[in-house]
């Protein structure tokens, strides 16, 4: 067990496997930064391994909202806040990690596709120590799908943390999904 860990994500609707990411890196660490990626999705930078990550309709949670979504259900998971920061991950910018997350944090990845790959190389230039968790090509669950099932009308709440579903209904995110709007757009 490490003293330090961290993961990272967009996290563009906090679902159960991301929680399953987040819980498995927790089990590895004493304390665990919960680092959001793109936390300003307006100046996010195109990636070519995951062309759709800096597009608005792929971005409808400000950094505030993720960060909140997530907080509540790694509370409900039983985590303690004490045991937990929630911290912008600059993963496009990043010679600035290092002012989120210390050198000496062991990231905890998931790899599922080229950006995964390429998200390790670029931690490890940087310095960090990573650890892959698992590494799989099938997504159970993914925000796109979930936003797409928003989108649809159809029912979500399965795939995700019932504070998710709390947090996101109660502030009218999932009206923002339908009706194809970002943070910015308000």
């Amino acid at each position: 067990m490490v003293a330090l860990g961290a993961v990272c994500g967009r996290f563009q609707i906090f679902h159960r496997e991301h929680l399953e990411y987040v819980l498995a890196a927790k089990e590895r660490c004493q304390h665990l930064i919960v680092g959001i990626t793109s936390p300003d999705s307006s100046v996010a930078p195109t990636e070519k391994e995951d062309l759709n990550r800096s597009q608005a309709r792929s971005n409808p949670c400000s950094y505030y909202e993720r960060m909140r979504m997530i907080e509540s259900a790694l509370l409900e998971a039983g985590i303690d806040r004490a045991d937990f920061d929630i911290v912008p991950f600059p993963i496009g910018a990043p010679h600035l990690l290092h002012f989120y997350v210390p050198r000496t944090a062991c990231i905890f990845l998931t790899i599922l596709d080229d950006w995964g790959h390429r998200k390790a190389q670029r931690l490890q230039e940087f310095g960090y120590q990573t650890e892959v968790l698992w590494e799989k090509t099938d997504k159970g669950v993914s925000s796109s799908m979930l936003r797409q099932y928003i989108t649809d009308g159809q029912d979500w709440s399965p795939y995700v943390p019932a504070a998710t579903y709390r947090y996101i209904t109660q502030q009218g995110i999932d009206r923002r999904i339908r009706e194809g709007r970002s943070p910015m757009d308000e």
